[in-house]
């Protein structure tokens, strides 16, 4: 049998079948479910899929918060010979349509009703689409394509272990193994190929980043559609026997982690950032010897962990008084959050701050920052524990190689590059050229080999959530608006998506005579309410991540003649982000304050 990520959980079930794989909340306690029985959810599932008729090269979706049924789905589809599509659960609609279309699955994993409805919504447009599979606890529904969760495993009880076991053998190391759907820059998604090589290699590779063992504890909460989760939740989880827990949700997040107290923990940049908020608060309250205090304590933590950074120890002076700045503070700020076991936090998918970074430093939280994409299986390269440059992203990945072309462009060659996008030559040709992917992002080494990213030839929007965002859908959807001549989408690195927008002279104009308005029309709130009306209509297409929250309507139009248009009429976004930059500010500031 090769080497695969089904074949390893096999492995593991064999070896130690009693020990905990995962834990999931019930009754408001945590309840295990061993190695053994994953293996055998598993193994009972994928028997499921081919009763169901389910063929070897095709796909499940599946749709919905982290689950243990999402990733028995998923590794049961790679065991057959299939390759799992997951869809984001703050996908629209529309947004689900298209990738249960595009993958031409047959089946698909639903978490609740609200999930079942986005489905069912757009079934007519679903040629392909044969069951739809509910997860735990969804209330039954009177519908022949609908099947409960126990009713789609019964399915398979019939077949021998045999079938199943003969389509595991079966698989190669370049078979497509699973499918992550990701924004292209003009819009639509594009299918990800990654092969059990891609993710057995990678799992393997983080070892050289960080050691991880069977003991360590793992909170699964980010969007399992993305790769890094994947990664942590199943692929290097099953490689290592680790035990993961699935969150209960977003809001019981904080309470989750303060049981758990995991030592790797995985998270974007705006989660750190909240967290990050959460402590700043909390430290505003204290004062006098208190404040003092913490202060001391945290400069004492930032000088220790740029030694450690280093590969160093504190010691003399700041090693004593790194001693005690542990035990008065560190500790007891790193206990509230539930991360004083923690020993590997790692945060990737989006820029993060240095500040941040050195924030949590003080607090003796060291947080590992990591890049890459989909397309290289989640890392390119990564700072170490006690090898970091907090400001870069760190070394190639172990086994990798990483360069930059003529323009600076980052390019990898290793185990962890895709196999190309699915039904897209195209797009394939231009990322992959002599085995290397062309990633579209720019940076620069510095004399130690780490890398920073210095800016995207792409203009995909990588929001502080992680999620990549295409502008131009959305500016298209603001244009439908014959008031507005150009609309520019902002949102890097942010919290939420807002907009820049210019009117059309003449049609603006003839608006104003139209409804009486005498006053300077970027000003005019008959015109705001227009132009809401219209954003308010298009948002309703996409999901709520990728919504417009706030638009400003700029006094002027873009020029070539001030350089915020190329000669061809392109927007030059860093001109336009630059020239208007306080209105910009005013957009994210207001919320803050």
């Amino acid at each position: 049998m090769i080497d695969t990520i089904p074949a390893r959980l096999f492995d593991q079930a064999e070896r130690r079948p009693g020990s905990p794989a995962y834990y999931e909340k019930i009754g408001g306690e945590w309840v295990s479910t061993s190695w053994g029985e994953y293996a055998d959810q598993v193994r009972r599932a994928g028997k499921s899929l081919v009763a169901l008729g389910f063929a070897p090269g095709q796909h499940v979706a599946i749709l919905g918060f982290n689950r243990p049924e999402w990733v028995i789905l998923d590794v049961a589809c790679m065991a057959v010979g299939g390759a799992p599509a997951g869809i984001y659960a703050t996908n629209s609609p529309e947004e689900v349509q298209y990738i249960i279309h595009h993958s031409e699955a047959p089946i698909i994993l639903v978490e609740d009703k609200a999930q079942l409805e986005k489905v069912t919504a757009v079934r007519a447009e679903l040629p392909h689409l044969e069951y739809i599979v509910t997860m735990r606890g969804t209330p039954r529904v009177d519908d022949p394509m609908v099947l409960r969760w126990e009713e789609f495993l019964s399915r398979g009880d019939a077949l021998d272990d045999s079938d199943f076991v003969a389509r595991l053998e079966a698989l190669e190391p370049d078979g497509l193994a699973t499918l992550i759907y990701t924004s292209g820059t003009t819009g639509p998604p594009k299918g990800v190929m990654l092969t059990h090589h891609n993710l057995t290699w990678t799992a393997d590779a983080t070892h050289g980043v960080a050691p991880l063992h069977s003991d360590d504890r793992l909170v699964s909460y980010l969007p399992l559609s993305h790769i890094a989760e994947q990664m942590f939740t199943i692929h290097i989880a099953i490689s290592t026997g680790y035990r993961v827990y699935f969150a209960e949700s977003i809001a019981a997040l904080a309470d989750n982690i303060k049981e758990v107290r995991p030592t790797l923990f995985f998270a974007v940049p705006r989660v750190w950032e909240k967290f990050h908020d959460g402590v700043v608060a909390k430290l505003g309250e204290a004062s006098g010897i208190k404040a003092k205090l913490a202060a001391w304590a945290q400069d004492v933590g930032r000088k220790a962990m740029h030694i450690r950074n280093r590969g160093g120890e504190p010691s003399g002076l700041l090693g004593f008084q790194y001693k005690i700045a542990s035990k008065l503070v560190h500790h007891k700020v790193l206990e509230a959050l539930g991360f004083d076991q923690c020993r590997f936090a790692v945060t990737a998918a989006a820029p993060i701050s240095a500040e941040v970074l050195e924030f949590f430093a003080g607090f003796d939280l060291p947080i590992i920052e990591v890049y890459g994409q989909s397309e290289g299986t989640g890392p390119t390269t990564a700072n170490k524990p006690r090898n970091t440059k907090i400001g870069s992203v760190g070394l190639a990945y172990p086994g990798a190689e990483v360069r930059l072309a003529d323009d600076s462009e980052i390019l990898l060659k290793g185990g962890n590059v895709f196999a190309g996008y699915y039904k897209d030559q195209e797009a394939t040709d231009e990322a992959l050229i002599d085995g290397w992917l062309y990633s579209g992002d720019l940076g620069s080494f510095d004399d130690d080999g780490f890398l920073t990213i210095t800016g995207r030839k792409k203009d995909i929007i990588i929001t502080a959530g992680g999620k990549n965002v295409a502008p131009k859908n959305l500016e298209a959807g603001m244009k439908d608006s014959p008031l507005v001549s150009e609309a520019v989408v902002i949102g890097d690195r942010r919290k939420y998506l807002t907009a820049l927008v210019t009117l059309n002279p003449e049609t603006s104009d003839a608006f104003a005579v139209q409804h009486g308005i005498t006053e300077p029309l970027y000003q005019s709130e008959r015109i705001r309410q227009e132009l809401q009306a219209t954003v308010d209509r298009m948002n309703q297409r996409f999901a709520r991540v990728e919504q417009i929250k706030k638009f400003v309507i700029l006094p002027r139009e873009l020029t070539i003649e001030d350089g915020e248009l190329t000669g061809t009429l392109k927007v030059k976004r860093n001109v336009v982000h630059q020239h208007f930059a306080d209105e910009i500010e005013a957009m994210y500031s207001e919320d803050d304050s």
